[in-house]
């Protein structure tokens, strides 16, 4: 299973069924930087040693074709097609570029391939609260940044959000780092072996990964919800992988996931969970979103680190609803035995190398909204009920244009597929994933990262949509959003749902 090749039903490896894609399961034709992915490369390839095959990887490789998914017949005609695809928009695209008086000739899209043109998380759509601003500015005269892992006032209020959480444990388990990147990356660093993770899943998974060379793959979710693998995949692409001589050691989760924007149940939680710890994998379980939930009275949430608290590593970045993206940090929960302690030293140490520390005015910005005062739970709870209506009327615009998507739980975006309007995209150039976040980001007004951003196959017609930008345009706007008991009423969100609702509309 060394290389990028399909792995067949159970499991893919990380950047997409076509092995000819790059880090970001992107067509090498397709990227536009020209640059070199730091894992994978120049053109975003994968590294040489993932190239040379293992001793009898020929036939498994044969299996693996004869093993396609159903209505897969023939995977290999299908990846050339692809890139085929890849290339002639590309090439169509630079010559658009060229163009006279062409708007491509002003703004070029540069954002296909390259790692740096990744999307961001999606926006909240709201000002910073009052509150936390002037915590920050208060502290903008600490110069010095906090040690590596944060100091001990970020750390105990970490203690304190996750154990009004049910999460118990120690201000000594606790790592602090300027955003889930670095710290992700630290995780993967301080575990040896392989990492799983589900398609899709967050943007940023697979290049912290590739970027320290570990052979990753994907594996599907289950029918009900996005953010954790299947059970029954799952323990598949384990047998696979261990049958090819690789070592899968770590599984990457998300009970409230981007970009599916779904809360995984319960029971498909512990089920997922289980057969990971009785494989042997240690899970990090991304809670970012918990707190975005949209109904939380009415929706069930059980943290991974509940059922299997010895198995476990819990990391929030606090941009999902405590602070705002620009002040970046995010913080981990390590499990409370020896071999986590000897993890949690693996992991500052690989902070202090990278100098991925906080800024000492963030850390105090974010110790702030960790202790959770009233003004904060207050706008926890606003936004979550805003998202709730927005994302639940540009749900409706969705399906009412024939489209498919899950309902939107948590978070401020919904995850859409566009595939039963195939035949009409195709009329207006729009064949996969790539051409698909062009023309929604151009009729939008706003980013609309294609499904390949988050390990989805590049012909699937998916596309996460966020919600913030529905909110409003300016700050007064977007406060007079937050405030409404009728937000749907006001007239710049009418606006701007209309807008959403019409693009979608011209594709019925």
């Amino acid at each position: 299973m060394q290389g990028t090749e399909d792995t067949g039903p159970a499991g893919e490896r990380a950047g997409g069924p076509d092995g000819a894609r790059g880090a970001e399961g992107v067509a090498p034709g397709r990227e536009r930087g020209g640059g070199e992915d730091p894992a994978g490369g120049p053109g975003g390839g994968a590294p040489e040693r993932d190239r040379a095959r293992r001793p009898g990887d020929g036939g498994a490789r044969a299996q693996e074709e004869s093993a396609r998914r159903p209505g897969d017949r023939d995977g290999r005609a299908q990846g050339d097609q692809a890139r085929q695809t890849a290339d002639r928009a590309a090439r169509a695209q630079d010559d658009q570029a060229h163009r006279p008086g062409h708007p491509a000739a002003a703004r070029p899209h540069e954002d296909h391939g390259p790692v740096r043109y990744g999307p961001p998380a999606p926006d909240p759509g709201l000002p910073v609260l009052p509150e936390l601003a002037a915590v920050l500015a208060a502290a903008s005269a600490r110069t010095r940044p906090e040690p590596p892992g944060g100091g001990p006032v970020l750390r105990e209020t970490a203690r304190g959000y996750w154990d009004r959480r049910g999460l118990h444990g120690a201000a000594g388990g606790i790592a602090a780092a300027p955003g889930a990147q670095p710290l992700l990356l630290a995780l993967i660093g301080a575990h040896g072996g392989d990492v799983l993770m589900p398609r899709p899943c967050p943007a940023a998974w697979m290049p912290q990964a590739r970027l320290l060379g570990r052979p990753a793959y994907h594996v599907p979710t289950p029918a009900e919800c996005g953010g954790i693998p299947d059970p029954y995949a799952l323990l598949e692409t384990v047998r696979r992988v261990r049958a090819e001589g690789g070592r899968p050691k770590l599984l990457l989760l998300s009970v409230v996931d981007d970009p599916t924007a779904t809360v995984a149940p319960p029971e498909l939680v512990r089920e997922a969970c289980e057969a990971a710890v009785d494989e042997g994998l240690h899970i990090i379980s991304d809670e970012t979103w918990r707190d975005t939930v949209h109904r939380p009275r009415d929706t069930v949430l059980l943290s991974p680190a509940e059922m299997c608290p010895d198995d476990v590593t819990v990391i929030a970045d606090l941009s999902g609803a405590l602070l705002p993206a620009a002040w970046p940090v995010a913080v981990a929960r390590f499990p409370d035995t020896p071999r986590a302690a000897v993890r949690h030293a693996r992991t500052l140490d690989i902070l202090t190398a990278l100098g991925a520390l906080v800024a000492g005015p963030v850390a105090h910005a974010a110790a702030h909204a960790l202790g959770e005062p009233d003004s904060v739970r207050d706008r926890i709870r606003r936004a979550a009920a805003l998202q709730t209506e927005v994302a639940a009327a540009a749900h409706r615009a969705v399906l009412g244009s024939g489209a498919l998507a899950r309902p939107p739980q948590a978070g401020r975006h919904l995850y859409a597929d566009l595939g039963p309007l195939r035949s009409r995209l195709a009329d207006l150039g729009v064949t996969d994933s790539m051409e698909l976040e062009e023309y929604l980001t151009d009729r939008l007004g706003a980013p609309a990262p294609g499904g390949h951003r988050f390990g989805d196959e590049l012909g699937a017609l998916r596309v996460r949509l966020g919600t913030g930008p529905l909110l409003g345009a300016t700050p007064q706007q977007q406060t007079e959003s937050l405030a409404a008991a009728k937000p749907l009423e006001l007239p710049h969100v009418a606006r701007a749902l209309d807008g959403f609702a019409a693009v979608f509309a011209e594709l019925r």
